[in-house]
């Protein structure tokens, strides 16, 4: 599927008027980066869609429409997630993350969490405060890929097994996930219209819009900078006593960053005062995990009548699998992306796609998602619940067919495209949005703060 096409459908499913495509300008070709996989395409769909939906509903909000442009290459570009911090560049990945061989295939670990690692670590009968990545090898030797798998689901860690794309669609998952749409906008109670003031032409097209962030890794905080980036208040509510990765201060560009515990009335109470004015809730809690806290979709509905609600995945709605804890990495693996790349390549060797797609793609379509719903809010009243998983967007990708020769792509000089900021995590130095809106360009953006930095208030 070519770029156009792409972005044509994506426009459908979220229900916008299709003459607001005719704004958009793409250009650059497949490919873009060294993958068998169309990832150029999913990053420029994605993010054209998510700033075009932007300026429809700065458009029904009295702005006149204005061209977007992307580029193929700086949207994959502005993908990678490459970030430096006053010049060192953080790792992306724990030493003991990664492909494992087993008794009988692959599986794939994910110990960026220290929690995660030492649970895998000791699973497999090592010490977590001497093991090394060489014992962790020697010890999944013995094991065979799904029960492994099996096992550390059981113990609420998050690991893998290595598929291929066959395997994956045999699985009651893989069915549930190809059964179900790339996202879906459901109205889930009644509402008045939450007018939001009219812009002036020189506002961003989200100017006025108050979203709520409860993301950490890594769809959901990327989601949560594009709105930014077109306008929308952002208020990232970490809570004090959960770890993050660094990457938080490249996803944190353009938001405010309040703490909140939502294991005390205080923290509830804080979250209840944010919802009350809020617009957009954007949540990555495992499913169900807020409805306990009293802030799943319907009580938000309740509380604030008329919020669009967004709830974000790692294996969708529906299945046996709908509960489970996911990261890109793994629903890569799982879903045969990993072993299709490695059978592209020749040598049968297993592989990662060159950027954490998944997760980035599905940001902008959480970006899409919201505004499009905010837009139906504004005419039709009502409150509103946007689902996404990271599986479903692996299954769009899937979809959007393969690159011939895409491996043998170079890899680009990135300096072209990076901008530098102070922040409070330090200098920060990352690729600048890709989307470029030809009245209203992203520029001054709040700077990155650390997790606590500002008061659980709205501005």
């Amino acid at each position: 599927m070519n770029p156009g096409s792409a972005l044509q459908a994506l426009w459908r499913l979220a229900g916008l008027p299709a003459e607001g495509l005719a704004f958009a300008q793409l250009s650059g070709a497949e490919p873009v980066l060294p993958s068998s996989f169309a990832i150029g395409t999913a990053a420029q769909a994605s993010i054209a869609a998510a700033a075009l939906a932007a300026c429809e509903l700065g458009h029904l909000r009295g702005a006149p429409r204005q061209q977007v442009a992307v580029d193929m290459l700086h949207a994959a570009l502005d993908c990678t997630a490459w970030f430096s911090l006053d010049g060192r560049v953080p790792p992306q990945w724990d030493p003991f993350s990664g492909l494992y061989r087993c008794a009988d295939g692959w599986v794939r670990v994910h110990a960026n969490f220290a929690h995660h690692r030492d649970g895998a670590l000791l699973l497999l009968g090592l010490d977590p405060a001497t093991a090394q990545r060489a014992d962790a090898e020697a010890a999944l030797t013995a094991w065979k890929a799904l029960d492994f798998e099996t096992a550390a689901a059981e113990a609420g860690l998050v690991a893998t097994a290595l598929r291929r794309f066959d395997e994956w669609d045999a699985t009651p998952q893989g069915r549930a996930v190809a059964a179900q749409p790339l996202f879906t906008i459901e109205r889930i109670g009644d509402a008045p219209p939450l007018l939001l003031p009219p812009l002036r032409e020189s506002d961003r097209p989200l100017t006025g819009l108050r979203v709520l962030e409860l993301t950490r890794i890594l769809a959901g905080p990327v989601g949560g900078r594009a709105l930014a980036a077109y306008g929308a208040d952002v208020m990232l509510v970490n809570s004090p006593h959960l770890p993050n990765i660094e990457a938080i201060a490249d996803t944190s560009r353009g938001k405010l960053s309040a703490h909140a515990d939502l294991r005390t009335g205080a923290g509830r109470d804080a979250l209840s005062g944010l919802l009350a004015e809020a617009h957009v809730l954007v949540q990555g809690y495992r499913p169900g995990g807020l409805a306990v806290l009293g802030f799943g979709p319907d009580d938000a509905a309740k509380r604030r009548p008329g919020i669009v609600y967004v709830s974000l995945s790692a294996y969708g709605t529906q299945g046996p699998w709908a509960d489970r804890r996911g990261f890109d990495s793994l629903v890569q693996t799982a879903m045969g992306f990993n072993h299709a790349e490695g059978e592209a390549a020749g040598d049968g060797k297993p592989r990662a796609l060159p950027m954490q797609i998944l997760d980035e793609a599905t940001g902008y379509l959480i970006a899409l998602g919201a505004a499009a719903a905010v837009r139906r809010q504004q005419e039709e009243g009502g409150s509103w619940h946007v689902q996404l998983s990271l599986a479903q967007t692996g299954q769009w990708l899937r979809g959007l067919g393969r690159v011939p020769g895409g491996l043998a792509a170079v890899r680009h000089d990135i300096e072209p495209w990076l901008e530098s900021a102070p922040s409070g995590f330090g200098e920060l130095r990352g690729v600048r949005h890709s989307a470029r809106l030809m009245r209203t360009p992203v520029l001054g953006m709040r700077p990155s703060m650390p997790p606590g930095s500002h008061e659980p208030a709205w501005p």
